[in-house]
């Protein structure tokens, strides 16, 4: 799963990302002795972070670039592509793995009828900083739809989902349609707006945004800014103490979600821990409460963090905890005396935990599906033996990845696919996916629902294959195609990017998947709609070809970017802000484009 590259190095380690480990003293406890303590290749203790990756040689594009043309943007998530081991058990052909899987065994499905959280540690539940008023610019506004068809419940998140669009528990393919995304007269867009990248001498996370229907909110550098979705006026900024560290891929009914952040702005290429979690009003524009978890006398440092319906869920390497998303009270909090603690959560629809038990050397990792309000298991599946990390690609259809005995040996964080019936806790099938032939990634190691170019839905989990020589000289491209989360097996659809091209899944509408397809040097970028029945392609959009406005678009890619498509408007923002190169001057936080249809 090769990814593209950006032109200039990865980010440094810095303000916010990635943390690093802080050393004992300082009000920091010594790390505990003993290997398998955090990440393979960690420095041993509970705040080991992974340090960013070196990135691989880029891959074609529609051929060669013209003379002078601007290389690829600086890709935080590049990994070096190694081939990886060949799997049996699928049909060959394009986007289906060759000869070689070994057969699949369900494991022993693990029903829970009571129960609640815990952990391993006595945490202390702390009430850090009260909710802070703001001032609004222009206004107070609010999550409902000014236009004809009422208010809106399914606000688009930075992991592109809406709501529920799946059918739940891995059901069967009910076929396209039922999309809210309408097909424009003329698909012809333009730039809306655009925000500049801000100016920094170090690497700082701004990770995090957010689509509702009267704000687009964006993460800046220790603030989140919200934003007319289709003027680009700023309507509301919320500051906050330090730079932000994670944001939940995920926005209620209400308008609300969570971030993590750091309590203070750090010095330059350090981190002063991710202890605080808060609760964001996008419809009014207010930090509504903050909170920080301790354990003994010193702070978590919190690597995940999502949004469940009205319950904020956050986890780490110890342990995790729940709050009330407008209230802030807790509802469960890790207990002594567990020998098991959640690394992590999905969120959105429903919640699920990736639960660690066992030694460090022994572990064993369970998918629960957990009620939000009162962190009750509804259902348990237990990961096969030697999967030390796990990541929720969805929790409605119940879908997690993970890189069983580190087979996808591209760093890419997948070799297998799993899809679960969330209320039995049975593996309803495992799904092959070798780095040679398919796109996506996860980050299962810092990041629970760190999850990349992959969507389930609609009974189907959609994959973007590896890019591959199209029709045209020098051309390359690529296709999404479909596989049954009941039987595992592939559709035998695919939809082809076109030579150039690349195609990468977005999130579901309705029926149907929504994918941004990457131009060739030429052309602008594109979002198309794939009729999950007939596998149809229907173009929603399409960027200007001119060369400045090409070459941001290039710099903002959804392999280490963010990318929300809603009401005919795509919305691309860097993930960091760092220190700017004058070769790369066409570079922004946002940039958003729309159509006049």
């Amino acid at each position: 799963m090769t990814q593209p590259p950006p032109p200039h190095q990865p980010p440094q380690p810095g303000n916010g990302y990635p943390p690093q480990p802080p050393q004992p003293g300082y009000g920091y406890p010594p790390p505990p002795p003993g290997p398998g303590y955090g990440p393979p290749g960690a420095q041993p203790g509970p705040y080991a972070q992974q340090p960013p990756a070196q990135p691989a040689q880029p891959p074609a594009y529609g051929g060669p670039p013209p003379a002078g043309y601007a290389p690829q943007p600086h890709n935080p998530y590049a990994q070096p592509a190694q081939p990886a081991q060949p799997v049996q058990g699928m049909q060959p052909g394009y986007g289906y793995p060759g000869p070689g899987q070994p057969p699949t065994a369900p494991m022993t499905p693990r029903p829970v009828p009571g129960g609640g959280r815990r952990n391993t540690t006595l945490f202390i539940v702390v009430a850090a900083v009260a909710a802070i008023a703001l001032i609004i610019g222009g206004g107070i506004w609010y999550a409902g739809s000014a236009g004809d068809d009422g208010p809106s419940h399914d606000p688009v998140s930075s992991a592109g989902q809406t709501g529920s669009a799946s059918g739940g528990s891995g059901g069967s393919a009910s076929g396209g349609g039922g999309g809210k995304e309408k097909v424009p007269a003329d698909p012809a867009a333009k730039v809306l707006f655009k925000v500049e990248l801000p100016t920094t001498d170090d690497t700082v996370v701004t990770s995090g945004s957010w689509l509702t229907d009267t704000v687009y909110a964006k993460s800046g550098i220790a603030e989140i800014t919200g934003y007319d979705p289709v003027r680009g006026s700023r309507l509301w900024t919320v500051k906050l103490p330090g730079p932000i560290c994670a944001a939940s891929d995920h926005v209620n009914e209400d308008g609300r979600t969570a971030v993590t952040f750091q309590p203070k702005m750090p010095p330059k290429d350090s981190s002063a821990g991710c202890s605080q979690v808060a609760a964001i009003d996008l419809a009014a524009g207010k930090r509504l409460w903050t909170k920080t978890i301790n354990s003994g006398d010193y702070p978590v440092t919190f690597e995940n963090v999502t949004v469940a319906q009205h319950t904020v869920a956050v986890g780490s390497s110890d342990g995790g905890a729940a709050f009330d998303i407008d209230s802030g009270k807790a509802l469960w909090q890790p207990k002594a005396g567990d020998s098991c603690s959640d690394d992590g959560y999905g969120g959105g629809a429903r919640l699920v935990a990736v639960r660690k038990c066992g030694p460090y050397d022994n572990r064993k990792l369970h998918i629960q599906n957990i009620e939000p309000k009162t962190g009750k298991v509804i259902s348990e599946y237990e990961m096969p033996d030697g999967v030390e990390y796990a990541s929720v690609v969805s929790t409605d259809p119940l879908v997690v990845a993970a890189d069983v005995g580190d087979a996808a040996g591209d760093g890419s964080g997948v070799s297998d696919y799993f899809s679960i019936d969330d209320r039995t806790g049975r593996l309803l099938a495992r799904i092959a996916a070798p780095g040679d032939t398919y796109g996506g990634r996860c980050d299962g190691i810092t990041r629970v629902e760190g999850c990349n170019q992959v969507v389930a839905g609609g009974g189907r989990l959609y994959l973007m294959t590896e890019p591959h020589d199209g029709r045209a000289e020098h051309s390359r491209t690529n296709e999404i195609v479909a596989f049954d989360l009941r039987t595992g097996k592939p559709t035998g659809q695919r939809a082809e990017a076109g030579d150039g091209y690349t195609l990468s899944p977005l999130r579901m509408d309705g029926g149907n998947l929504l994918a941004y397809n990457a131009p060739p040097w030429s052309k602008g970028g594109q979002v198309v709609s794939i009729d999950g029945g007939t596998f149809k392609v229907t173009k929603l959009l399409e960027n200007p070809a001119e060369r400045s406005v090409h070459t941001a678009e290039r710099n903002l890619q959804p392999e280490y970017a963010e990318v929300l498509f809603g009401k005919g408007r795509l919305y691309m923002s860097a993930q960091f802000a760092h220190k700017r190169d004058r070769t790369y001057d066409e570079e922004y936080l946002v940039m958003a484009f729309g159509t006049d249809g």
